[in-house]
């Protein structure tokens, strides 16, 4: 027998590492992309976006599941940017948000991301720098399956998004200086003229108390609505009987939709990615950062319509597929927001939840949920939840049990000693919370409550068998929520999954330590401050998740908006009336003043983004870091994490000047959250001049503290005696929304103001101002010896009230009588 030498054997084992790359290369997919500034034609007007290889979407990528992707991101802009591969699992320094995963893509260069590709579906990516998504930013993942196991001849990647001509960061500071020109662009405004002569006055007081202005459904007026880039698309080249798979991704910046078809009903086969059990289904809610797959037929004789309608009614895009007469997408009615309004102010519903709470070092999840929101006894209280122990004293006995040496977080309300076994998903007090709601005077769907399943205050709606297919269920038809008296909203009934049904179990196994966790979304629109628990994310800790465990999470919606919540590097279950069959998601669409569950195995390592995947709450603070307290990336040492947590505390500048036939006034405001300047000035043509500069310093939401200094002529045309007094005090947004202002001034004179406005007219606005001031001789007047009112008491009342009609987001025509200057009327110009 001869024996191999050294040699052979060495030759040998480099061809085997040589033969084995050579293979594993023949499944690696390479792409190269690079990001851009240029002007971009959308809807028929040009103005500038960013684009990914100059095209909006960006292109799609496709991969084979089981292979591995390389891509090459080049950043040509002269700002910094990044990439997210949104749904995805893969290695954490891959996931591609700057400072917290990845180190940021600087301009002028190139960033090199590479991962297995670890499962089939479909999926998008996007910037997780500022708010580039809104300009363009984003495109689609295709990854296709090893095997394919559904019917269909051909895939079609639809990509919906929301465009707006404005500059992104200039839309996000209308919101903060509380401008509600985009509701009155959109038609969606509920002014109280019509809210007065639909009765429901009572409603909107009801409102006014908890310090909410109306029922919201979207923030932003946006004049275009994209399908792959354009409002309409047409696709004749598919042809009659094909069967096509549309793979459907969500990318819009704010907007979520409602998708329906024209034709035969399509077959909703994918959810974010992953198989579910086929479902006809013809109206789908699709909220941001959602993916659907459905198979549809093309019709025999004419074009179907595939429609996404914007939640809010305002506006719709639409593709073709096929040729010949329009066969259109059912209409889905425009929500009446002020019959929500009345049906919500006859629930025993608490709004008005804090987006910066007075101590956000002591979070409190459990007795906020149990405060606000909704309030109906047998479900309300944690304890009573699906059977899951939530008890404040028991959470405290959690964190006491702590191993680990490392701190809990303020919302881990958790244990590793629980049992899986012991938490029930059976919905055992549906019953109870339908008479609740009954006695609430609710009309939502009563059927939906007493569907099998766990009940944390979503309402569910059973599945039904179609007539034409026994043997294929349906669900989600529009003219439902229509019976509701809710035309086009039916209240929250309609946003549950309970038509998603995994095909595989889904549940982990029986005794399997879970963490408990509660995070409620809270937000302000008045300030426009977005949270989870009352904590923005830059005063907020990382959450800590251990390996090895499920996390549980309970996420409570305590406002008036839809939160689509994405959680980065993991699929959670999302707890339904399927139970063990319960969907997979990567995002989870939580409704206004309702609850959902997810769960999911803590199985990763380093620190994840969760977030809400509205874009611009994301920006303004609704979001934490999920960490197993792994050691960071050494590659990150130049990227602190402050500056990804920061973001939501930029200070943002607005200002507004009043130039009337009788008196001139500017008002600058400089906020972020916690801190605020304020310059105010007015002049009279009687040359009476008052001017301040405060700063002010938020306690909560509602509540700051102020100090600075006031300059006034106390009389008439004498400017040459002018008074500087500093002041300190505190302003408070009462309920009913008055403007408080109490202070006093160096001299000892006390001074309370009101001031109000009121939306009246769909672009006209009243308003009206009190100030009382109060001086009780309690300081000399050092300029001649005195007193200082040389009386024992005196006092001054200045009031003010008028007209506002807003022309546009930059000027109003106004009117006012001031008691000081006179009558008189001019122009309003915001910056």
């Amino acid at each position: 027998m001869i024996k191999p030498t050294p040699l052979v054997i060495l030759l040998a084992v480099l061809l085997l590492l040589t033969g084995t790359e050579a293979a594993a290369q023949t499944d690696t997919v390479t792409y190269q992309i690079s990001i851009s500034q240029k002007n971009v034609k959308i809807a028929g007007k040009e103005s500038k976006g960013m684009t990914i290889n100059g095209n909006i979407p960006g292109p799609t990528l496709r991969f084979p599941e089981g292979g591995y992707a390389v891509i090459y991101v080049k950043n040509e802009m002269n700002v910094e940017t990044s990439v997210h591969w949104h749904g995805l699992l893969l290695p954490n320094f891959q996931d591609g948000v700057p400072y917290l995963t990845t180190p940021p893509i600087e301009p002028g260069k190139t960033l090199k991301y590479e991962f297995a590709l670890r499962h089939a579906g479909t999926y998008w990516y996007h910037s997780h720098t500022g708010l580039q998504e809104q300009s363009g930013v984003y495109g689609s993942i295709v990854i296709e399956p090893k095997e394919k196991t559904l019917d269909y001849a051909r895939d079609f990647v639809v990509v919906l998004s929301d465009w707006t001509y404005e500059k992104p960061k200039n839309v996000l500071k209308n919101l903060k200086r509380g401008l509600e020109i985009y509701d009155i662009q959109k038609g969606t405004s509920t002014p109280l003229g019509m809210v007065i002569a639909r009765g429901a006055l009572g409603a909107q007081l009801n409102f006014w108390r908890q310090r909410m202005e109306g029922a919201d459904i979207a923030d932003i007026y946006y004049p275009a609505f994209l399908t792959n880039g354009q409002p309409v698309q047409e696709y004749p080249e598919f042809t009659p009987g094909e069967k096509v798979r549309l793979r459907i991704i969500n990318a819009a910046a704010s907007s979520q939709f409602w998708l329906t078809f024209g034709g035969e009903e399509p077959l909703l086969v994918a959810a974010d990615g992953l198989d579910v059990m086929p479902v006809q289904r013809n109206k789908t809610f699709i909220a941001v950062a959602e993916t659907y797959d459905f198979i549809v037929t093309i019709p025999q004789n004419g074009k179907m319509e595939v429609r996404a309608t914007v939640q809010d009614g305002s506006g719709q895009t639409s593709a073709f597929f096929g040729q010949g007469n329009t066969l259109s997408a059912p209409d889905v009615p425009r929500p009446d927001k002020v019959a929500m309004m009345q049906q919500m102010a006859g629930m025993k519903m608490k709004m008005g939840a804090p987006a910066s709470k007075f101590n956000p070092g002591k979070e409190e999840p459990v007795e906020m949920m149990n405060k606000w929101g909704m309030q109906m006894e047998g479900e309300m209280g944690m304890g009573q939840m699906g059977g899951m122990n939530h008890d404040p004293a028991n959470v405290g006995l959690m964190q006491k049990g702590r191993k680990d040496g490392m701190s809990v977080s303020k919302d881990s309300l958790a244990t590793s000693k629980t049992s899986h076994a012991n938490m029930s998903h059976q919905g055992g007090n549906r019953q109870a919370n339908k008479m609740e709601m009954e006695k609430a005077g609710e009309k939502m769907k009563m059927d939906s409550v007493s569907a099998s399943g766990m009940d944390h205050g979503m309402h569910t709606a059973p599945m039904r068998k179609s007539a034409t297919n026994p043997g294929m269920p349906m669900a989600g038809k529009s003219q439902e929520s229509s019976e509701q008296g809710m035309s086009g909203m039916g209240m929250f009934d309609e946003y549950n999954y309970d038509y998603l049904k995994s095909p595989e179990k889904t549940d982990f196994p029986t005794g399997k330590p879970v963490k408990e966790m509660v995070l409620n979304l809270t937000g302000n629109m008045v300030r426009y401050i977005w949270s989870l628990n009352g904590v923005p994310l830059n005063e907020a800790d990382k959450i800590k998740i251990n390996k090895g465990e499920v996390t549980r999470i309970t996420l409570n919606n305590l406002t008036m908006m839809h939160h689509p919540m994405h959680l980065h590097g993991h699929f959670f279950r999302v707890i339904n009336g399927n139970g063990e069959y319960s969907p997979l998601k990567h995002t989870v669409n939580v409704a206004p003043m309702q609850k959902v569950v997810i769960e999911f195995d803590a199985n990763e390592y380093g620190d994840w983004f969760f977030h809400c995947h509205v874009l611009y709450h994301m920006d303004a603070g609704m979001a934490r870091v999920f960490s197993y307290g792994t050691p960071r990336d050494e590659r990150l040492e130049r990227y602190p994490l402050s500056i990804l947590t920061n973001k939501s505390n930029h200070f943002f500048t607005w200002g507004v000047v009043d130039a009337a036939s009788h008196m001139a006034e500017l008002n600058l405001v400089s906020s972020n959250i916690r801190n605020q300047f304020v310059l105010n000035a007015e002049y009279g043509w009687n040359k009476n001049l008052e001017a301040e500069f405060t700063y002010g310093r938020f306690l909560y939401d509602y509540l700051s503290v102020f100090g600075g200094v006031n300059v006034e002529n106390e009389e008439d045309n004498s400017l040459d005696e002018i008074q500087p007094t500093a002041i300190v005090g505190f302003r408070y947004l009462t309920p009913y929304l008055f403007n408080l202002d109490v202070r006093i001034d160096n001299k000892l004179r006390p001074q309370i103001s009101l001031a109000r406005e009121v939306l009246v007219f769909p672009r006209t606005f009243l308003f009206g101002e009190f100030e009382y001031q109060a001086d009780f001789g309690w300081v000399k007047d050092t300029r001649e010896g005195n007193i200082s009112s040389g009386k024992g008491y005196t006092k001054e009342i200045v009031w003010r009230v008028g007209s506002e009609y807003l022309i546009s987001k930059t000027f109003s025509l106004m009117a006012n009588y001031d008691n000081r200057f006179g009558a008189g009327g001019g122009l309003t110009v915001r910056f």
